[in-house]
């Protein structure tokens, strides 16, 4: 497929997905084959694979020994937090999932049986997950450290068989214990698992509740290794969280058949990734980015995954990222672009990386937030190689839209993800539903049927599902996004279609207006927000973090700001405003909390999100705002 260009492979998809996909399918190993590719019978309800089975820790792990590669490094875990560091070949790595996979067998948990993984940034984390798919249990790993009544409603929604968990998370300064979070929330739930397992860290011992909670490795030390059990494709894999309107969380659905597929056709078209090449995403399995590309996509091609435990500066400096790198000869590197943001912010002139031999890295992928031209142009200078922007979403489980490395590499422009994966068949559409030409902006939204490896349906509630993706448009899938193509196909993804501001009738994006900002020398990361006009019913307000060691006067850098607005997107824009502030308030996985900030800024009243990363941030920002007129309630 390296041989073709982009748009071949592109309208070889869009012709006939289920000849393009079932070729992809033969890249997996399958137990039973498949009655039909894709099963549209109940359309919009699509499932791919159907009548297959399969099982997905089998293609992760026993397939890659069973080749001859079981001496192969599988899983890297490099850990600056508590200096130490492991590597498990695939054939060790089989052997602990498998004997962990027996511990939750002999604790009753099966076939379709659910497990919630609430785990630090471990090993053993992933060697849960793997452990639940060899079952065909249904994983869903809630982040390590969230909040008990969080993990409550996550309990009482999937109503798990074992909970398994660990004592203690550990950041920077600080030792998260977990297990008094387990136990409130466990208190808390409705619904009661019958067992908790407890890995117990050295930097905090965990109090042990008799005949519920269960001892990780004593218990491991004696369970009996268990065969994967085959599971139909279109049974779930695991079940996701992400944060709902309604203040009841989402459970993402992820399938087994479709997902295997998608993320082992991704790795090499996507990211270039051969077997045994090491592939590190710098994010947490709590994730999205984790669970596709931390576990389950660089081990279902056979590559050598990585486990960090630490952040990108103060662990212990801004060269963290590029010692791992050089230590383990990384040839991909898949962060958000907050991380290089904040190595911008400590080190602008890059002085940490010097110290490093990183041209092992061949690309630097980054999807999270929308990635800011300063970032990408400052990433590609310092490294010297592809710094590619792409975008998906926790629903999606892999790219909607990216510069295709392993097909064809196209011009990069700053700004924009590139184009639409192939399998992805991405639209702009009005209000009305009707396609807006090049270069005007709507609401982007992807036709039916989604490829492979996307969410056939939320947990437990399909009706949810039907409204809150299904509805806006018939035969579309909603993204929630807003954005345009421009006339080469390219996507622009501005903002969530919530964070359009509507300014005297004009609808515009506050990533257009970040975008501008970002540009000056002095910034470092920003945010824009819609605050409340009475004359002109919302107006952009600018929050501004600077660069590490600037000192001039605000007034001046705020006044300059306005300026750069102006003179790049005019007038019509009205950004008057703007205020300096030491940090911008960002969920756990790098988001920053736009609305939260708004809400606050109208003194209306908002809930702090439970995957804050810091809750003291608001504090600060409520403070800032009210210096300038805003948050007076």
């Amino acid at each position: 497929m390296s041989e073709q260009n982009y748009l071949s492979v592109y309208q070889a998809a869009m012709t006939d997905p289920k000849a393009f996909w079932g070729d992809a399918a033969q890249g997996i190993d399958w137990s039973k084959p498949w009655d039909t590719v894709l099963d549209d019978s109940q359309a919009p309800l699509y499932r791919w694979f159907a009548g297959a089975e399969l099982n997905t820790c089998y293609n992760a792990l026993d397939r890659h020994v069973e080749q001859g590669r079981g001496e192969q490094a599988a899983l890297i875990y490099d850990s600056p937090v508590t200096d130490s560091k492991k590597t498990y070949s695939y054939s060790e790595l089989r052997d602990t999932v498998a004997r962990f996979a027996g511990l939750l067998r002999d604790l009753g948990v099966g076939k379709g049986d659910r497990v919630i993984v609430y785990m630090p940034m471990v090993a053993e984390a992933v060697i849960a997950m793997l452990a639940c798919a060899r079952l065909g249990a249904v994983h869903s790993v809630v982040f390590g450290g969230f909040a008990a009544n969080e993990l409550a409603t996550r309990i009482d929604d999937a109503k798990p068989a074992v909970i398994v968990s660990a004592s203690c998370g550990i950041e920077v300064k600080r030792v998260v214990q977990y297990k008094p979070l387990l136990d409130e929330a466990v208190a808390t739930a409705t619904h009661k698992p019958a067992h908790c397992v407890i890995l117990q860290r050295p930097q905090a011992q965990a109090t042990m509740i008799d005949g519920r909670d269960v001892d990780w490795q004593s218990a491991q030390a004696r369970a009996t290794p268990t065969e994967c059990v085959p599971v139909a494709a279109t049974d779930p894999l695991y079940i996701l969280y992400t944060s709902g309107t309604t203040g009841q969380p989402k459970g993402i659905v992820r399938d087994n058949g479709g997902h295997a597929v998608a993320l082992h056709w991704s790795m090499k078209n996507i990211y270039d990734i051969d077997v045994g090449d090491v592939y590190w995403a710098a994010s947490d399995v709590g994730w999205v980015v984790g669970h596709s590309y931390i576990v389950y996509g660089p081990l279902l091609k056979g590559c050598t995954t990585l486990v960090y435990e630490g952040k990108p500066v103060g662990t212990p400096d801004p060269g963290a990222f590029w010692r791992v790198i050089q230590e383990h000869q990384v040839k991909v590197l898949f962060t958000a672009p907050t991380a290089f943001r904040a190595i911008k912010k400590e080190d602008p002139d890059g002085s940490y990386l010097k110290n490093y031999d990183v041209s092992c890295l061949k690309s630097l992928f980054l999807a999270g937030e929308r990635c800011d031209p300063d970032t990408l142009y400052w990433a590609q200078d310092k490294l010297g190689i592809p710094v590619v922007d792409h975008w998906w979403q926790t629903e999606t489980g892999w790219s909607i839209a990216a510069n295709c490395m392993g097909i064809e590499v196209l011009p990069i422009k700053a700004g924009s993800p590139t184009c639409a994966v192939p399998g992805y068949n991405v639209q702009i559409l009005d209000e009305q539903g009707d396609e807006m030409p090049s270069g005007e902006m709507g609401n982007i939204s992807i036709k039916l049927p989604l490829p492979p490896g996307c969410l056939p349906t939320l947990w437990g509630n399909e009706a949810r599902y039907r409204q809150a993706y299904l509805s806006r448009y018939e035969g579309y899938y909603l993204t929630g996004d807003a954005g345009y193509k421009d006339e080469d196909g390219y996507l622009w993804i501005m903002s969530r279609i919530d964070d359009v501001i509507n300014v005297a009738g004009h609808r515009l994006s506050t990533g257009g207006m970040e975008e501008v900002l970002a540009n000056h020398p002095d910034v470092a990361e920003c945010a824009v927000i819609g605050v409340e006009d009475k004359l002109k019913g919302q107006l952009p307000l600018g929050l501004i973090v600077l660069k590490a060691g600037v000192e001039r006067d605000h007034a001046d850098i705020t006044q300059e700001l306005v300026k750069l607005v102006r003179a790049q997107i005019g007038p019509v824009a009205a950004f008057k405003n703007a205020v300096i502030v030491k940090r911008l308030p960002k969920t756990r996985s790098g988001k920053i909390l736009r609305g939260t900030m708004a809400k606050m800024a109208d003194s209306q009243p908002y809930k702090t999100p439970a995957t804050i990363d810091d809750p003291n941030i608001l504090t600060e920002i409520n403070t800032d705002l009210k210096s300038i007129g805003y948050a007076k309630k």
